[in-house]
């Protein structure tokens, strides 16, 4: 009985992610390559759609030189998972294409997931190699589910990692967000969803606020905006135009001031209308400033506003940051209280693809599932075979490896692991006195949502924990330290056996 309620309470738990606007009434069926339902119809003619198989999804390389990379996207995989259908006018073309017969499009009539999928949780440090995805069940569902999965989580991963490179930064290696990073690039975004979940990820990879408005009501992230250059230019006078919006937003004034001369008009302008401000009991909040030479404006601002007795006004900049900017600027001193990032962020502009992929790990024959292995040209590209699962191991509560092994293989309690690098064997490592952790977690269970679905917030605060137990050097930006991702033995063992025999 607790069982059923448990998983009714579940159900209701994504069937009301699913009711929020930007998921609701999506029709996500034909959502994939051609080629998924071509190998779908093939699988159909041949008598093997119900064989079942395991998928892996997971990356090769970390983005942008990075030391990791942030698990996003589940819950839009989650929510896609959970609704998809095929409705008759998508049947309708699939049948005018003059590709498939009448009882395949039937099976795509009756479509529902019924399979079983495991994964990080979102907010989790994941690194190359490793499964972010486990996906078991039908080759027939398995197949075409794999180019939207891969959609929703190499674009949150790459987004929520972009965010915590800028984050960190801005915060010149603190931990605190003594110098917020708001997302603002709703403008340059490829499109509106990427915009909208792209500031998701980028709240969940550390930002404090989004700009976008569709996304702080879709998903309960703190919203954060002021006023264009077009409002200055639409007054007779900057300092009009300062009058104005403090009177319409008295407890929340922010002053755009760079938009004719920051130190000359901005600045002055800005104090007189916080000293008129300070006259009804309110206080100036923050001046931004969008152009101009950042590290010495923000200097000279601050100089004026303190002088003027404005020592809590913030100084808030934007004007195409990214990481390497913001880092730059925290070096050179700048008076800087916040920063509006928006199109570095939002496009991952110098890496704009995590380039996850979804490889067939093992299939099912005789009852068990037998390993199945892609080999290459390039070693980079020869897959893990079988069904697998992710150890962490911590040392005195910092993250120190990560283990691949076999599914049925035991999780060591206690005693020392001895670890090697799966390319260069000799390098060796031995860990003991360690706390372990699974990484990959139940979803769905035979198409049952089984997962305790977070909050944004919970999200956010578990990839602020995660973080926290890297070690420095693996969150250096540049050259970072490569974390240690090893093969069991038994694992390294059945791919080299594998190797060798595709090789015969």
């Amino acid at each position: 009985m607790g069982a059923d309620i448990g998983a009714k309470r579940e159900r209701t738990r994504i069937e009301a992610a699913a009711t929020l606007p930007v998921y609701r009434n999506r029709r996500e069926g034909l959502l994939t390559d051609l080629y998924q339902l071509t190998m779908m119809y093939g699988y159909y003619k041949s008598g093997r759609m119900n064989k079942r198989v395991i998928f892996d999804l997971f990356y090769r390389s970390n983005p942008c030189d990075n030391g990791y990379v942030i698990s996003a996207g589940l819950e839009q995989a989650a929510v896609y998972l959970h609704t998809l259908r095929f409705y008759p006018d998508e049947i309708t073309y699939l049948r005018g294409t003059g590709l498939f017969d009448d009882g395949f499009l039937r099976h795509l009539e009756d479509f529902r997931f019924t399979g079983t999928m495991h994964a990080i949780p979102e907010g989790g440090i994941v690194f190359p190699n490793e499964p972010l995805v486990r996906m078991e069940g039908r080759i027939f569902e398995l197949q075409l589910i794999e180019s939207a999965l891969l959609c929703f989580i190499n674009h949150q991963s790459l987004i929520a990692t972009k965010a915590a490179r800028i984050v960190q930064a801005a915060r010149g290696g603190l931990v605190e967000d003594m110098h917020p990073t708001s997302e603002f690039g709703l403008r340059r975004a490829q499109n509106a969803d990427a915009a909208i979940f792209g500031a998701r990820a980028a709240y969940i990879g550390g930002c404090a606020s989004t700009s976008n408005v569709a996304a702080a009501y879709n998903f309960q992230i703190p919203v954060a905006g002021t006023q264009a250059h077009s409002w200055i230019q639409s007054f007779d006078s900057e300092l009009e135009a300062f009058r104005a919006y403090a009177e319409a937003f008295p407890a929340r004034t922010v002053l755009l001031v760079d938009t004719y001369d920051v130190l000359r008009s901005g600045i002055p302008n800005a104090i007189t209308v916080g000293r008129e401000l300070r006259l009804r009991g309110h206080d100036l909040l923050s001046v931004r400033i969008d152009s101009g030479d950042l590290s010495y404006l923000s200097k000279e601002a601050r100089k004026r506003l303190d002088a003027a007795g404005f020592h809590a006004t913030k100084i808030i900049v934007s004007d195409d940051l990214d990481e390497d900017t913001i880092r730059d600027l925290m070096l050179q001193g700048a008076a800087i209280d916040g920063w509006g990032v928006g199109t570095a962020l939002i496009t991952a502009k110098d890496c704009p693809a995590l380039g996850g992929v979804y490889k067939l790990a093992a299939e099912e024959e005789g009852g068990q599932f037998v390993p199945r292995i892609k080999v290459s040209e390039n070693p980079l590209k020869v897959t893990n075979p079988g069904k697998k699962k992710v150890l962490r191991f911590y040392v005195d509560g910092m993250a120190n490896a990560d283990l691949i092994m076999l599914d049925e293989e035991p999780t060591p309690q206690g005693e020392p692991v001895h670890l090697f690098d799966p390319v260069h064997t000799y390098k060796k490592k031995t860990i003991a006195d360690y706390a372990v952790r699974e990484l990959l977690q139940p979803i769905f269970v035979d198409g049952e949502f089984v997962y305790d679905l977070p909050t944004i917030e919970e999200i956010r605060s578990f990839a602020r924990a995660e973080l926290q137990t890297l070690p420095r050097e693996t969150l250096r930006p540049k050259n970072p330290h490569v974390y240690h991702v090893d093969l069991s033995l038994r694992l390294w063992e059945l791919k080299q056996a594998l190797v060798a025999r595709m090789r015969l």
